[in-house]
């Protein structure tokens, strides 16, 4: 029935469902390359959108096998996507076959691969003058992209899952289809381009609490300095008051983490530890500080002792 109906009559279809309670309408993602018109004289930065598909989750045993990106100007101010300047979207052979498990999720094949490598050279010319990179997910797309492309180590890095108060602004989960679904439209999930496409267009939105884009609330949270407190030696009952306050077990480490942001929040949560996990005791604890170019890589900032 649909191949005998016009674009327009579908969206009069469509909008007549909109209107009724019992139905959501949700319209395929197409990609803009203009999402807002500067004015003349407007300062802009570039950023870029970054996702990777690979042959598994270890960066140290898996390889990259795509690598989706879009260089696009915004404006530091307000966070407004004016328009995507580059498109890149490459694949590359991995040198051994990839996973069954692997393909069930973005079906790139040995076949589609073979013989590929993506372009270093194009790939560092798109990374000139970029301010930030963003994935969704960055703590798994930075380790596999630096260890391919050293360059990243240098660039300031942002997570759109983590940058984001997702649960604050009101939605019940981070993950891109069910936060661009929330926005009214679907796309064709894990393929790498196709993702970007799909978070490039979610940063653009105006967030529904703070009523701001979400690019600027992930901009905001980049330009904090964060930092990674260590509970050494934390006493074993309290185990369960950490994790709840949201702090992460670390089997290496053999310890508790948490990170802050700013100044006032590292010494809320030096007194809190101390009150509620030393007792008041004379006790040491770690701090590492993150800035753009350590978060979510696998390597550390600098790191510093602090008596409680």
């Amino acid at each position: 029935m649909t191949d005998t109906l016009t674009p327009q009559a579908l969206e009069q279809i469509a909008q007549q469902l909109e209107q009724h309670p019992d139905y959501r309408v949700l319209r395929r993602l197409v990609p803009r390359h203009t999402m807002n018109q500067a004015q003349p004289g407007q300062r802009l930065c570039k950023g870029v959108v970054l996702d990777t598909e690979t042959t598994g989750l270890d960066s140290n045993n898996d390889r990259v096998i795509e690598l989706g990106m879009l260089v696009f100007e915004f404006d530091p101010e307000t966070g407004v996507v004016y328009q995507v300047l580059n498109v890149f979207d490459e694949l590359e052979d991995p040198g051994f076959a990839i996973p069954p498990a692997t393909i069930a999720v973005h079906h790139i094949t040995d076949d589609m691969v073979q013989g590929k490598r993506i372009d270093d050279a194009q790939v560092a010319a798109l990374m000139k003058d970029v301010q930030v990179v963003i994935a969704h997910n960055a703590k798994f797309d930075r380790p596999f992209v630096e260890a391919r492309w050293p360059l990243f180590q240098k660039l300031n890095w942002a997570c759109s899952i983590n940058d984001i108060n997702w649960r604050d602004e009101g939605f019940g989960s981070a993950k891109l289809e069910y936060l661009v679904g929330t926005q009214g439209y679907f796309y064709e999930a894990h393929r790498a381009e196709a993702d970007c496409w799909a978070l490039l267009e979610l940063l653009n939105r105006v967030l529904p609490q703070s009523q701001q884009t979400a690019m600027l609330a992930l901009l905001e949270t980049l330009n904090k300095p964060q930092e990674k407190i260590y509970a050494i030696n934390s006493p074993f009952e309290t185990k369960d008051m950490l994790k709840t306050r949201g702090y992460r077990w670390s089997a290496e480490l053999r310890c508790w983490s948490r990170v802050v942001a700013g100044p006032k929040e590292r010494q809320q949560e030096l007194d809190w530890l101390k009150s509620r996990v030393y007792g008041q005791r004379s006790a040491r604890v770690e701090i590492e500080t993150q800035g753009g170019q350590v978060r979510y890589s696998n390597r550390e900032g600098h790191k510093e002792m602090v008596t409680l």
